[in-house]
């Protein structure tokens, strides 16, 4: 395949683990104190993209995320006007909802979740990427904006954004172009893999077609045999 630009990098978020709500403040709000690696800070010139993240991020929770299979995450910033209006219904100024709003390494534009499949490669500046699975978003989602429904909405409306594994380290920077460079299975797209794991759950033949992905994250395909074996 001859090498599609689809999108752009517009912002690269890195950051690792932290407490939020200390004891005393925790108390106070009838809440534990809670680490995390969500809160991201914006990075201004390049950084190198690893096998297992980038540089300068990291994980509280290594058993749900990071390592090969969810190197990077990704965001469509093409859904951002939707949650500031769902956060504003929350009184959340507009404002406040930036890149890296959903802990994404990646914020992108152009490109949202019916767009790209899974095991479609990229090629960002010298780095090599490819689709791993949906991002399957976790209670710390709810817990950052303080909305308990948060993560399961993101479910419901299908704009979960994406993971990569990275192929080929090397530097990435914010506005470089988002190139297709091969696509071996284009029906799976992020959008379906979504609906084989969510929504057809009944569904022994969706759950069987996406669990065969062979670029399907391991976890993914694991959570879908056992599916299957029921």
């Amino acid at each position: 395949m001859t090498n599609v630009t689809q999108g752009r990098l517009a912002s690269i978020q890195v950051g690792g683990p932290r407490e939020h709500g200390g004891a005393e403040i925790a108390s106070a709000a009838g809440e534990r104190p809670w680490s995390t690696g969500f809160y991201k800070t914006p990075v201004g010139g390049s950084v190198v993209a690893r096998r297992t993240n980038l540089d300068g991020d990291a994980q509280a929770d290594l058993m749900n995320h990071g390592g090969v299979d969810k190197a990077v995450c990704v965001y469509s910033l093409d859904h951002y006007a939707y949650w500031r209006g769902v956060l504003a219904a929350h009184g959340i100024e507009r404002d406040a909802v930036t890149p890296g709003a959903f802990g994404e390494n990646f914020s992108i534009e152009g490109l949202v979740e019916a767009d790209v499949c899974i095991g479609d490669v990229w090629r960002i500046g010298d780095a090599a990427f490819q689709i791993s699975q949906p991002r399957q978003p976790c209670w710390k989602l709810a817990r950052r904006w303080g909305i308990k429904t948060l993560a399961a909405q993101v479910i419901e409306t299908g704009k979960t954004g994406w993971y990569l594994r990275v192929l080929e380290e090397g530097p990435v920077a914010a506005g470089m172009a988002i190139s297709l460079v091969e696509r071996p299975c284009p029906e799976w797209t992020v959008a379906r893999a979504n609906w084989g794991m969510h929504e057809a759950k009944g569904d022994g033949e969706a759950a069987r077609g996406l669990a065969a992905v062979e670029w399907l994250s391991e976890s993914w395909r694991s959570t879908l045999a056992c599916r299957h074996e029921r």
